[in-house]
Order: C-alpha cells, then sequence, then structure tokens
C-alpha cells in the first residue's frame, strides 16, 4: 500500500512497469521550475496508468498518489511480448491508450475555455460518472479527496478563486462536500452548469473479432 504522496513515476525517468490502480486516488502532473504545478489526469480505481510506457516508457510528467493506493503492477517488456503474441491483448492497452488522449482533450477544452464554476461542474460530474462505472458511488454521492488546492491545480485556477466557486456551487444547490464526501442533489443540474457530455468516458471497444480471426 502506498502512502498519499508518493511517487508512482517521475517525470523523465524510465518506466519498467504500468499500475492498475485497485484502491484509492493518483495524478498525473507537472511542476514548473518556480513550483506550480497543472495536474492533468486523475486516476481511479480500475484504471491503468500508463499503457502509453509500453511502448514509450519514458514518463513526461509525474505520476503520485493523492490518498493511499494500492495498485497491480504488470511489466512493460511482458505486456508487449504478450500483446505481439495477442491482438485481444494489444487492442485492451490501445483502448486505454485511446481513452486517456479522449480526456486529454476534454480537460484541454476544460483549461482554455470555460468559466470556473463550469470547470468544477464538468470535474464533478467526471469524478462522478468514473466512480460509478466501478460501483464506487452511493446513490448521488461519491468519496472526494481533492483538496481545493487539487482542484486549482487542475482547473488552472488559485485556491482563493476556488473556494469562491464551490461557495456559489453550494448556494445554487449544485453540489455539497462533506468529509471528503461529494454529495450532488441533482446530476442533470451538475450536467448543464459544466456542459457536460459524458461520450469521452464511454470505453472504445475491444476488437475482440479481429483477436479472435487472428
Amino acid at each position: 500500500m502506498l502512502r498519499p504522496h508518493q511517487y508512482l513515476a517521475r517525470e523523465a525517468e524510465a518506466q519498467s512497469s504500468i499500475h492498475l490502480i485497485v484502491e484509492g486516488w493518483a495524478c498525473r502532473y507537472k511542476l514548473l521550475p518556480d513550483g506550480r504545478r497543472q495536474i492533468t489526469q486523475i486516476f481511479l480505481p480500475g484504471d491503468l496508468c500508463e499503457p502509453g510506457w509500453c511502448w514509450s516508457p519514458v514518463a513526461s510528467q509525474h505520476v503520485a498518489t493523492i490518498t493511499n493506493v494500492r495498485t497491480i503492477r504488470y511489466s512493460c517488456r511482458a505486456l508487449k511480448e504478450r500483446a505481439a503474441a495477442d491482438p485481444l491483448v494489444e487492442s485492451m492497452l490501445w483502448s486505454g491508450m485511446m481513452s486517456l488522449a479522449d480526456a486529454r482533450s476534454e480537460w484541454l477544452i476544460n483549461l482554455g475555455r470555460k468559466t470556473a464554476l463550469e470547470k468544477l461542474s464538468h470535474l464533478f460530474c467526471e469524478l462522478f460518472y468514473r466512480m460509478k462505472s466501478v460501483s464506487l458511488t452511493t446513490a448521488n454521492q461519491c468519496a472526494m479527496p481533492l483538496t481545493q488546492v487539487d482542484m486549482a491545480d487542475i482547473a488552472g485556477l488559485t485556491p482563493v478563486h476556488v473556494n469562491r466557486t464551490l461557495q456559489e456551487m453550494r448556494q445554487f444547490g449544485l453540489i455539497d462536500l462533506k468529509a471528503k464526501w461529494l454529495i450532488i442533489p441533482n446530476i442533470a443540474t451538475l450536467r448543464e452548469a459544466g456542459l457536460f457530455y459524458d461520450h469521452y468516458l464511454r470505453p472504445h471497444p475491444v476488437d475482440a473479432q479481429h483477436a479472435a480471426a487472428n
């Protein structure tokens, strides 16, 4: 079990394995020379971190735990050998990489074009639906271990701006945050506030038919 703020990978270092997140939250981020941080991905239970290392093993950014995290490590070399022999495994790895690419595109739009309220509404919608997909929600609630500093580093805002926006969201009845839990009174209203469409979260189909033919 890894404790919070431990590295899974350091930027510019070669990686010999990828991680399946079994429990807990982790993030990928870029740290600027003056200490400013931009979080570029959140890894939740069920996520592969990072399948691209099988073909390009040097980590482009740091990956670190947010909470206690338990992972299963898979050797990049063994996975590449298996993918070369089994098209289904290769298809699964490429599907994982394409899903991460889709998420990066969506986060780029959020970062560049949306208001603070839209950014945070979209973030909460995404995390809720991703947690729901692995049965880690309870009705309209899910764990939310992100701090306001984390949220700021995802949304490209200051912590003060995040705090003010969260207060507005509470006043509008969009969300509530209690004891590291996110409560969403009306998911449809939050989706509308965040201009959120979940198509990019749908997994890319694994080409099982192609695999069977080989």
